[in-house]
């Protein structure tokens, strides 16, 4: 069931242990904030495991990401967080951006939230699209990200870290952490918060040993999740980006999801009145439906 997020929306969201030794398995959701399916998939999760108390190995935090963006419904306020996550902007000693405000924020709470005795370190960073889409991990191919996201039944997506800079999983990755990203479906998709819920309780099965029969709505919330999005063709490369300039008039050619064939050739889009023609036979990835974003579109190849 969809829920209304509130005005004063909690950094930690939630957080659950039992007591017991184990992984730290830290869930954010709402980086961009006109993306709060995530955030409100995290609500839920919370509400239940403390209704029901289980038993889990190590702890489980939930963080919301742009807040002030998420309250506004706006994908950012001044830029996007999720590309401020740079060595050098990690390393300032004062934010220049109502973004890099929120950034560190985050990170003070995942270094208090790190502190004890964790057996390992897990990340899952929730998101959707501006398109149709059915739900993929997006994983970068460092330490055992990609090991990990392999079992999780679902589409997966290698190389957009090696495109895109400053993303939170790109610096999750680089202090150590083992995760990835979880796209769930378009921003107002209803199936989009239930799609969030169930890779979070499938993350707390693999990470933290939850018996998934203790949830109230087993098996819906995880079978169903499985079963739509356990595709034949399990995992993609990026071999193209199209950036995009502030001053760009882009227009996607109307219709078009992820992981939809592409043909050379075929038209795109359209951008200051050009034509944007495919030179590839492959897959599309990620069309710009929205009005803000630097991204125009992505092109991806089976693996």
């Amino acid at each position: 069931m969809s829920i209304e997020l509130k005005k004063d929306i909690p950094r930690i969201i939630g957080k659950y242990s039992s007591g017991k030794k184990g992984p730290l398995l830290f869930v954010t959701g709402g980086i961009h904030g006109n993306e709060p399916s995530g955030v409100k998939a995290l609500i839920t999760v919370f509400e239940e495991l403390e209704r029901i108390k289980p038993e889990i190995d190590g702890t489980i935090v939930g963080v919301s990401g742009n807040k002030k963006a998420l309250n506004q419904n706006k994908r950012y306020i001044d830029e996007d967080l999720n590309r401020t996550w740079t060595e050098d902007n990690v390393k300032k000693e004062s934010p220049d951006s109502h973004e890099e405000r929120e950034m560190f924020e985050i990170i003070n709470v995942l270094k208090e939230q790190s502190e004890g005795d964790f057996t390992k370190r897990y990340f899952l960073d929730c998101h959707t699209t501006s398109s149709a889409s059915l739900p993929y991990i997006s994983v970068q191919e460092v330490n055992d990200n990609d090991e990990w996201a392999h079992k999780f039944p679902t589409y997966i997506i290698r190389g957009f870290s090696d495109i895109i800079t400053g993303d939170i999983d790109h610096y999750l990755s680089r202090i150590g952490m083992t995760g990835f990203v979880f796209e769930a479906g378009q921003h107002t998709d209803k199936t989009s918060q239930e799609n969030h819920e169930g890779v979070i309780w499938l993350a707390l099965k693999e990470a933290c040993n939850f018996d998934l029969t203790k949830i109230s709505t087993y098996p819906e919330c995880v079978d169903s999740f499985a079963k739509k999005n356990a595709p034949e063709q399990k995992t993609f490369e990026i071999i193209y980006r199209h950036g995009l300039e502030d001053s760009d008039i882009f227009e996607m050619e109307p219709g078009y999801e992820n992981f939809q064939k592409i043909k050379k050739g075929e038209l795109l889009a359209k951008q200051n009145g050009n034509d944007v023609v495919s030179e590839w036979d492959a897959y599309i990835f990620m069309p710009l439906y929205q009005s803000q974003g630097n991204d125009g579109f992505f092109v991806v190849k089976a693996v």
